[in-house]
C-alpha cells in the first residue's frame, strides 16, 4: 500500500474524532441506500417487464404477415415462410370485429378464426386454457377469455350471441349463436376481455372469405428477439405488397411506456446517490479543515500537491466504494427476499410472487453511476486541500 492510500485509509478509519467517524458513516450509508434502492427497483421493473413480454409472446404470434385484401392461396405462402431460416411454424387466421350481445347490451369483441392443429404451434393459447381444450372447437363453438366470462357470468356450455356487421363482397351481416367450449387466461386483461377464438372455416363464413383466403398468417420463431431481422427477410421473400408486423411492432406503445418508466425511475433514484454525494463533500471539507496542520507538514516534507489532492480524492472514493459495495450486497439480498418470500395477488398479476430479475448490465450501470458521482464529489475538497500554502497550514495546531 503506497503512502497516499495509507493516509486516505487512516483519515477514514481513525478512531479520534467521533464527529468525523459519524460523517463517514452517514456518507457510506447514504450511497449504500441509494445503490440498494436502484438495484431493487430496476430488478422489479425488469422482472415485471419480462413477465409481460412472455405473456405477449404467448398470446400473439412472433410475426404476423397480412395483406390489405387478405391472403389468397395462403397454403403456398405458408410453405414459403416455413422454408425460411429461423421460422419454426406457421398458422393461418381470419380476424375481425363483432358485437357480443347479452341481455340487450352489446360489447365489441375481436374474433379470431384459427386452425386448432397449427395454432398450438404458434401461440400458447392451448396452455392458457383453464377450461376445455383447443381441439374442442367446432363450427358452433367458441373459446372466450376469463375476464369476459367473469363479466357476463359465462361458463362452459353457455350460449353466446355474436353479431357480425356486413363485410366482404356481399356486404351480408351475420347473427349467430356459439357455444362456449373453452375459457382461457393469458394474464392480460385486454386480451382476456376482448379476444375470442372460433374455427377458421366458421370465421371465413362470417366475414365472407373464400376457403382459400385468410386475413393473415402467424409465424413462430426459434428466437423471438430476432423478429426484426426475419421481418426484413420476409419482405425480401414475399415482397412489399405484404404487411409484416413483429410482436414488438404490435405492442410498441406498451414497450416504450415500460422503457420510459424504468429509466425514469432510474434517473429519479440516481438523485438519491447525488444527494448522498453532498455528504461526501461535507465529510471531505471537514476532514481537510481538521487536517490542515497535517497537510502543512506533508507539504513541507516535499510531498507534491498532486499527492495531497489524490489523498482526499481516494478517501472520497473509499467512502463511495464502501457505500456502493454494501448497497450492492443489500440490494441483491432484498431482491432475493422479494422474489422468494413476498407474495402478490395472483388474480391481478397472474403470478404469485414479485418477479425480480437482476441483469448484469443494469448492475454495472448502477455501480458506474455511483462511482462517477462519488468521483465528482471529491474534486472540490481535494483541490482546496492541494491549494493550501505550507506556511499558512503550519499555523494551525
Amino acid at each position: 500500500m503506497n503512502f497516499e492510500n495509507w493516509i486516505s485509509y487512516r483519515y477514514m478509519t481513525a478512531s479520534k474524532g467521533r464527529f468525523l467517524a459519524f460523517l463517514n458513516f452517514i456518507s457510506i450509508a447514504g450511497v449504500g441506500v441509494g445503490v440498494m434502492a436502484l438495484i431493487v427497483v430496476t430488478g422489479v421493473m425488469t422482472g415485471f417487464g419480462n413477465n409481460l413480454r412472455e405473456k405477449i409472446i404467448g398470446a400473439t404470434p412472433h410475426i404476423v404477415v397480412e395483406k390489405e385484401t387478405g391472403i389468397t392461396d395462403f397454403a403456398a405462402v405458408q410453405n414459403q415462410l416455413a422454408s425460411m431460416s429461423g421460422v419454426v411454424s406457421t398458422s393461418p387466421f381470419v380476424q375481425g370485429n363483432v358485437f357480443l350481445e347479452n341481455e340487450g347490451h352489446a360489447v365489441s369483441q375481436i374474433v379470431r378464426g384459427v386452425d386448432p392443429k397449427t395454432e398450438k404451434g404458434v401461440t400458447k393459447i392451448s396452455s392458457y386454457l383453464t377450461e376445455g381444450k383447443l381441439s374442442d372447437l367446432n363450427d358452433g363453438g367458441i373459446i372466450i377469455g376469463q375476464e369476459l366470462a367473469r363479466y357476463f357470468g359465462y361458463s362452459i356450455g353457455d350460449e353466446v350471441i355474436l353479431i357480425a356487421p356486413g363485410s366482404g363482397i356481399s356486404g351480408r351481416g351475420w347473427r349467430y349463436t356459439a357455444k362456449v367450449v373453452g375459457i382461457f387466461k393469458s394474464g392480460m386483461v385486454d386480451y382476456d376481455m376482448n379476444l375470442s377464438f372460433i374455427t377458421l372455416p366458421q370465421a371465413q363464413k362470417i366475414f365472407d372469405f373464400s376457403a382459400n383466403r385468410v386475413s393473415g398468417i402467424g409465424v413462430k420463431l426459434a428466437d423471438p428477439y430476432k423478429a426484426k431481422e426475419i421481418k426484413k427477410a420476409i419482405f425480401s421473400e414475399l415482397g412489399y405488397s405484404y404487411r409484416v408486423k413483429t410482436w414488438i411492432d404490435i405492442n410498441s406503445n406498451l414497450f416504450e411506456a415500460l422503457f420510459l418508466e424504468k429509466w425514469g425511475l432510474f434517473i429519479i433514484l440516481t438523485l438519491m446517490v447525488l444527494v448522498a454525494s453532498f455528504n461526501i463533500i461535507s465529510t471531505l471539507i471537514v476532514t481537510v479543515t481538521s487536517k490542515i496542520h497535517d497537510i502543512g507538514i506533508l507539504l513541507s516534507f516535499g510531498v507534491p500537491r498532486a499527492s495531497i489532492r489524490r489523498i482526499f480524492m481516494k478517501q472520497g472514493l473509499f467512502i463511495g466504494g464502501l457505500g456502493t459495495f454494501w448497497g450492492l450486497v443489500s440490494g441483491v439480498a432484498i431482491s432475493l427476499i422479494l422474489k422468494t418470500y413476498v407474495k402478490v395477488p395472483a388474480e391481478i398479476y397472474s403470478i404469485d410472487h414479485v418477479p425480480v430479475e437482476l441483469q448484469l448490465q443494469d448492475i454495472l450501470i448502477i455501480i458506474s453511476a455511483a462511482m462517477i458521482i462519488t468521483y465528482l464529489a471529491t474534486l472540490y475538497p481535494a483541490a482546496r486541500a492541494a491549494q493550501l500554502q505550507p506556511v499558512d497550514a503550519l499555523r494551525y495546531k
